[in-house]
C-alpha cells in the first residue's frame, strides 16, 4: 500500500529535477519510451495544424563563447560610453598614490607578431604566450611589496574570436603571478582610450580618485617598447608618458638595467613647432570694415580651425547672419539663404570649408548679382593642425571644460584628405576686394591648454 507521504509526492507537480529523477527511477526502457511518446505526441500536434518545425542549423544556435576566468582574474564591466575600454582586476587591487605601468605585448610578455613573436597555439590548444623575459614575474612580485599599484596599459584593435582567445590569454597571465594584484585597461577601437590619447589614464586616475588616492606622478613610471627608437614600430607609448607627465623606460631600461636611450624619434604633429603669428593678416585692414556696408564674407579652410568662433565673436556679434551646410544640409539651401540675406539688407558669412574656386563661386556670383562686395578669410592652419584640433575637441576636452560645451562628433579624417586632395588657393581673380589669412592662436584656460599641447593620435594620425 502507498503511504500517504508517498501519494502526496506523486500528486504533486513535477519540477524539472523532480520528473527526470522519477523518470530515470522506472529505468532506461521507461524513460525511452516515454521521451519517444512525448516526441510522437509533438510531431502529430504539429502535423495536425498543418504546421513544420523549424530547424535552425549547430552554428546559429550556439552561444557566443565568453572568455575562461582564470583563478582570482575577473573582467570588469568595460569602460567609456561605448564600452570600449575593456577593465580587468586581478585579486584586489590597492589604490596607491604609486603607480608603476606596463604595456603589455612586447614588454611583459613577448609579442604577438614581428621580430621575437611568441609561436602561435595550436588549434584548440590555449592561447599561446611567454614573459618577455624570465625576471619579469619576480618585479612585478617586488613593485608589489613596495606598496606600487600595477596597471598595465595595452592597446589592442582585436575583436570577435580573437579578441575572446586574447581575454583568456591575460587570465592565463594572471594565474601565473597568483599573488601580484594588478588591473589592466586595453582599448579595443580606435578613440580616446587608444595610447597615446590618455583616456586610459584619465579612468584611472578616476578610479583612485573614487578610493580617495591621487597618484604622485614623480614616483609613478611607464614601461614601453613602442619607444621612437631605430627598429621600432611606433612612439605611442612615450607619447602616452609624456602626455600623462610621468617618467619613461623601455623594457631594456628598466628590466634589464640598460643605459637610457637617449636616441629617438617622435613622429607626428606636435604643437611646439607651430609658429607664432598675428590672428589675421594683413593686420592694418579692419575686420569689419568702416564705414560698414552691406557685404558677404565667405570662410575658406579645413574644419577645426575656428572658423565657426571667429564667426561668432567678430560677425555674428555685429549683425552678420552665420550660414553653415551643416545646419542648412546643402549647398544650394546655403546659396538660397545668402540670397535672402542680401535681399533682406543684411550682411552675412558663409562659413563652410569651400575648398575650390566652382564651390565658391556659387557665392561670388550672388554677391555679384546683387551689386555688394565679397572678401574672403583664409584660415591657413595644415590639415595635421585641423586634425590635431579635431581629437581635442572630441576626445580630449578637459572634465570641466567639457560640460560647459556641446559634445563635438569627430570629424571623419576622409573629410581632411579630401579638403587636401581638392583644395584650390583663392585669388582675388576669382572677384574678391579683398583675401585676408586668418592663423590659428590657441585660445582658453590653462588646462585646456596643456591638453590641446598633447600628444593627440590614433594610429598614427
Amino acid at each position: 500500500m502507498t503511504s500517504a507521504l508517498q501519494a502526496g509526492q506523486f500528486r504533486r507537480p513535477f519540477s524539472r529535477f523532480s520528473k527526470r529523477k522519477f523518470l530515470t527511477a522506472l529505468g532506461p526502457s521507461t524513460l525511452s519510451k516515454k521521451r519517444l511518446a512525448a516526441d510522437d505526441d509533438a510531431s502529430s500536434m504539429e502535423s495536425s495544424r498543418g504546421l513544420k518545425v523549424a530547424k535552425v542549423h549547430p552554428f546559429f544556435s550556439k552561444s557566443p563563447k565568453e572568455p575562461k576566468t582564470t583563478g582570482t582574474f575577473q573582467w570588469q564591466k568595460p569602460l567609456g560610453a561605448r564600452g570600449s575600454c575593456l577593465h580587468g582586476t586581478n585579486l584586489t587591487p590597492v589604490c596607491s598614490s604609486k603607480v608603476a605601468a606596463f604595456d603589455l605585448d612586447g614588454t611583459l610578455i613577448k609579442p604577438s607578431f614581428g621580430k621575437g613573436a611568441v609561436k602561435k597555439a595550436s588549434k584548440g590548444a590555449p592561447p599561446a604566450w611567454e614573459w618577455w623575459r624570465d625576471k619579469i614575474p619576480h618585479a612585478l612580485e617586488e613593485l608589489s611589496s613596495e606598496g606600487y599599484s600595477i596597471v598595465i596599459i595595452s592597446n589592442q584593435a582585436i575583436k570577435g574570436t580573437s579578441l575572446t582567445t586574447w581575454k583568456e590569454k591575460v587570465g592565463l597571465i594572471a594565474a601565473t603571478i597568483p599573488s601580484v594584484p594588478f588591473r589592466i585597461f586595453a582599448a579595443i577601437t580606435k578613440d580616446e582610450y587608444r595610447k597615446p590619447m590618455p583616456g586610459m589614464w584619465n579612468e584611472l586616475q578616476r578610479i583612485f580618485k573614487e578610493d580617495g588616492i591621487q597618484i604622485d606622478r614623480t614616483v609613478s613610471f611607464f614601461v614601453g617598447d613602442a619607444a621612437g627608437r631605430d627598429g621600432d614600430f611606433a612612439s605611442t607609448d612615450r607619447k602616452w608618458a609624456l602626455n600623462v607627465d610621468i617618467p619613461f623606460f623601455t623594457p631594456e631600461e628598466y628590466f634589464l638595467k640598460q643605459p637610457v636611450q637617449r636616441k629617438f624619434k617622435l613622429d607626428g604633429f606636435n604643437v611646439a613647432n607651430l609658429s607664432q603669428l598675428p590672428l589675421f593678416s594683413p593686420a592694418h585692414t579692419p575686420v569689419i570694415p568702416e564705414p560698414r556696408q552691406q557685404e558677404v564674407v565667405l570662410f575658406v579652410g579645413y574644419p577645426g580651425l575656428g572658423k565657426s568662433t571667429i564667426c561668432e565673436r567678430y560677425f555674428v556679434s555685429k549683425g552678420y547672419e552665420r550660414i553653415n551646410q551643416d545646419t542648412l544640409g546643402t549647398r544650394p539651401k546655403c546659396v538660397a539663404a545668402v540670397e535672402k540675406s542680401l535681399q533682406e539688407g543684411t550682411s552675412c558669412v558663409v562659413d563652410n570649408t569651400n575648398r575650390d574656386v566652382q564651390t565658391r563661386k556659387y557665392y561670388v556670383d550672388v554677391a555679384r548679382k546683387f551689386k555688394v562686395p565679397i572678401r574672403c578669410f583664409v584660415f591657413t592652419g595644415s590639415m595635421e593642425l585641423a586634425w590635431h584640433n579635431n581629437l581635442y575637441r572630441a576626445y580630449n576636452l578637459p572634465l570641466s571644460s567639457a560640460s560647459r560645451q556641446e559634445k563635438r562628433d569627430l570629424v571623419p579624417y576622409l573629410a581632411f584628405t579630401s579638403f587636401r586632395n581638392n583644395y584650390e588657393e583663392p585669388s582675388l581673380s576669382e572677384g574678391y576686394s579683398e583675401i585676408k589669412k586668418v592663423n590659428w592662436i590657441f585660445e582658453g584656460t590653462e588646462e585646456e591648454k596643456k591638453n590641446w599641447s598633447m600628444w593627440l593620435q590614433i594610429e598614427g594620425k
